[in-house]
């Protein structure tokens, strides 16, 4: 661990903090991969409805990505970078079924389900460990992936 002092907060909580946003990465990281697939493999109907909405997501999902891993380096710590590390941490699994739209939305729901439950359980811990970096970030990403919760759920008929 390198020096977490630099931003006032203790070590053994930027330790906690880390690991968990670690996990938040892998799930993300996965995340991000199936969406890929949804966009180049998606067919049917509602193929020029859900690619574009697929890119805009996966951008959004590679940002957040970045944001993560720099925000792990910020508390002194490293962020996981290999596959093999994601598939062992990650609740979110690879999908197979990447060309039926509606299916490839029931997934991304349940995604989101997972990485906001875990920035929820962040939130949590960084109040705790008076942590507003970490707190506010994840505050910000649960209150827009709600809204596209709600819209995803909504192209489902929800």
């Amino acid at each position: 661990m390198n020096n977490p002092n630099i931003i006032g907060l203790k070590e053994s909580d930027c330790q906690e903090i880390s690991e968990k946003l670690n996990i938040l990465l892998a799930n993300y990281s996965l995340f991000y991969q199936n969406t890929r697939g949804a966009h180049w493999n998606i067919k049917g109907d509602d193929f020029f409805t859900l690619h574009p909405k697929f890119e805009e997501l996966y951008n959004n999902l590679v940002l957040k990505i970045d944001e993560i891993a720099e925000r792990i380096l910020t508390l002194g710590s490293t962020p996981n970078h290999n596959y093999s590390d994601y598939l062992q941490f990650s609740t979110v699994k690879e999908s197979k079924e990447v060309a039926e739209g509606k299916v490839c939305v029931q997934n991304i729901l349940a995604s989101f389900k997972t990485v906001i439950d875990l920035q929820r359980d962040l939130l949590d811990i960084t109040e705790k460990a008076g942590d507003e970096g970490t707190n506010s970030q994840m505050s910000d990403y649960i209150t827009e992936q709600e809204k596209e919760v709600w819209m995803y759920n909504s192209y489902l008929g929800k």
